[in-house]
């Protein structure tokens, strides 16, 4: 899990576009099949969410609203489920949070331009 979050992370420094959406695909279903199979509530959710997410990049019609919004929630649900992850992920953890809000952050802000 430690290599998913570090290739997770650095796939998401570059920003959103440079991340090719079959890459992002791949890894999305990757974390939302461990989620999934995790019996964690926490993690399910994010799993569903990540699910939503799919859906959102895979619609054919990209809304940078739904799509900020969809990472803002990942970007919540992640630093909530930090707290209670292994010391060596926690750091990861909230950089990845922080990062999912950034992007969606950015994405509403284009939104409303």
């Amino acid at each position: 899990m430690n290599d998913l979050l570090h290739a997770t992370l650095s796939g998401l420094q570059n920003g959103l576009t440079s991340l090719p959406l079959g890459s992002a695909m791949d890894n999305t279903e990757t974390w939302q099949q461990q989620f999934l199979q995790s019996g964690l509530p926490e993690l399910q959710d994010i799993a569903r969410e990540m699910g939503n997410l799919q859906s959102l990049l895979s619609s054919g019609s990209l809304s940078a609203t739904a799509i900020g919004n969809s990472l803002l929630m990942l970007g919540d649900q992640t630093s909530q489920t930090s707290h209670h992850a292994p010391a060596d992920l926690k750091a990861d953890l909230l950089k990845l949070a922080d990062t999912l809000r950034r992007h969606g952050h950015e994405l509403l802000a284009h939104a409303a331009s």
